[in-house]
């Protein structure tokens, strides 16, 4: 009877199960698989780069083998220490660090890498290490001739907007394995002179494809807000003790004094009379350390009120200029200075 088979036939349609849908995707397995293999493959570059550095290094080295790159290796945490960052690119491969540039706090730890184009003076601190499972990094000072070279080398990029000159950003697999090759320098020290800044400028290559991209490009621009602060910023370390004038910071940097300011701020994070002041006290504590009485250290670092030298001092470091530096001088203050 056709009407009752006509029924029936689209009841089995519906019914009948998608033995499609059951299949194994072989696309998605294959997605699942490569991420895996991602994973692992930055996994195994930051093992061996763990292993390199503990080879070589143990405590914090500044200055090493390898021109412009510093490694450091600490067994437990630090309390916040104040330092200068100069222009640079630090790479922490195990463990986590926690930096404070004016109001600007960052963390960053083996997925992220810091940088500053800019010197700013900052307070940091290692957050994550154990004697089992040390902070492990390592840094490398920015050569400018040799950013601007590679830049030249590549081309115009797309313009940007102006940025701080100091950032965090992740990593990538490629990032990674130029640090790999070179800190595998230090394994092969006659390699060093030759293959050295190939090496560097590698990684300079690589970071100019990421997230800190724009902030190297207008730190290489003669012509960027960066490097205008730059100048200014230049001529405050240089003269940290003298009287700061804005109107004739503005005038080095080529701005107007408003947009100078902001600029400044930026940049920085901080203002120029803060950003002053940060550099008068870091420079008064290097001087307490080594055997300086409060007043005089106030008066060579341009104070000419003891009493407001100690009030800023006692808020930057936690205590008055003279108790401190009878810390220092005993060897119980314990500020650790980090890469």
């Amino acid at each position: 009877m056709p009407s009752a088979e006509y029924e029936i036939t689209p009841t089995r349609r519906k019914t009948a199960p998608d033995h499609i849908g059951f299949l194994p995707n072989p696309i998605r397995w294959l997605v699942i698989s490569f991420r895996q293999v991602h994973v692992r493959t930055m996994e195994d570059l930051l093992d061996s780069m763990r292993t390199r550095v503990l080879r070589h290094a143990d405590g914090i080295h500044f200055e090493t083998a390898v021109p412009r790159v510093g490694l450091g290796v600490l067994r437990q945490r630090t309390v916040p220490a104040i330092m200068i960052y100069e222009p640079m690119i630090c790479i922490v491969i195990q463990g986590e660090k926690q930096v404070l540039v004016g109001n600007s706090l960052m963390r960053y730890d083996s997925a992220t890498c810091f940088a500053a184009s800019v010197d700013v003076p900052a307070t940091s601190c290692v957050i994550e290490a154990e004697e089992d499972k040390p902070y492990i990094s390592a840094s490398l000072a920015i050569d400018p001739d040799m950013l601007k070279a590679l830049l030249a080398d590549i081309g115009p990029f797309a313009p940007s907007e102006p940025t701080q000159g100091f950032g965090v950003a992740p990593v990538t697999r490629e990032l990674l394995e130029a640090w790999d090759r070179l800190l595998a320098l230090f394994d092969t020290p006659a390699d060093i002179a030759f293959l050295a800044a190939s090496r560097q400028r590698e990684i300079l290559y690589r970071l100019l494809q990421g997230g800190l991209g724009p902030m190297l490009r207008q730190m290489a621009r003669e012509d960027s807000y960066l490097a205008q602060v730059r100048r200014s910023v230049e001529w405050i370390r240089r003269n940290y003790d003298r009287r700061l004038r804005t109107e004739a910071l503005a005038d080095i940097a080529g701005m107007s004094v408003p947009s100078f300011h902001r600029h400044f701020k930026a940049t920085t994070a901080m203002s120029p009379l803060q950003y002053q002041k940060s550099i008068r006290l870091e420079a008064a504590r290097r001087l307490l350390a080594t055997n300086a009485d409060a007043g005089r250290a106030a008066y060579e670092v341009g104070y000419e009120s003891a009493s407001q030298f100690s009030r800023e001092y006692a808020r930057q470091f936690g205590v008055p200029p003279g108790r401190d530096a009878a810390r220092l001088r005993d060897g119980v203050a314990e500020n650790v200075m980090v890469i």
